[in-house]
């Protein structure tokens, strides 16, 4: 009996556990559910899949005409007459078409949690094929309900969206116009 009472004694005077210390909600993920990200720091996969169009007509017409006319006559010598007249015209017409396409995954990262329990993301991705350098930059915010079982989420369910690509390379470069190209269009040459 003797050699069991230290045990005891170390026992009685260990700290007594609470159920808070032993189990924290924030910390473990149901073992039933998929981990979604919903703490600073987590990774969340955004899918990008934008497709803009918009296009703008404009057509425009003014005229203007301007008549002016007098005659001056003294007796049956004198017998002017005089008449002038402006006449103007201008039509217009302008249209801009512009498209876009993307396709790309991304993992962007938990950057901060709003107090209605909304994410701010943001990440980027920087790819290098032959001298092709392609940047990708996403920030913006989500709804934790928009998030799917698998972690992921859709570019258009994301608030206040930034999303930018930029390409640098050689492919870029050529699909720029020239330098005296550039002038010729701004002088309206070309």
């Amino acid at each position: 009996m003797k050699a069991g009472l230290p045990v005891a004694v170390l026992l009685a005077l260990a700290p007594a556990g609470a159920a808070a210390q032993l189990y924290q909600h924030d910390n473990w993920a149901a073992m039933a559910s998929d981990r979604r990200a919903s703490a600073v720091g987590d990774i969340l996969t955004v899918i990008v899949l934008e497709n803009n169009n918009a296009s703008n007509t404009v057509q425009t017409g003014t005229n203007r005409q301007t008549q002016i006319g007098g005659n001056i006559s003294a007796g049956s010598s004198f017998n002017e007459s005089a008449s002038a007249g402006l006449r103007g015209q201008f039509d217009g017409a302008g249209q801009t078409a512009r498209s876009g396409r993307m396709v790309a995954q991304i993992s962007v990262r938990v950057e901060q949690v709003y107090p209605n329990g909304d994410l701010g993301v943001g990440g980027a991705s920087a790819l290098n094929i032959g001298g092709e350098r392609t940047n990708i930059r996403i920030r913006g915010r989500v709804r934790s309900a928009d998030i799917s079982g698998t972690n992921t989420i859709l570019s258009g369910r994301i608030a206040d969206a930034q999303i930018d690509y930029e390409g640098r390379g050689f492919a870029s470069r050529s699909a720029r116009p020239g330098f005296l190209q550039r002038i010729f269009s701004f002088l309206g040459i070309l």
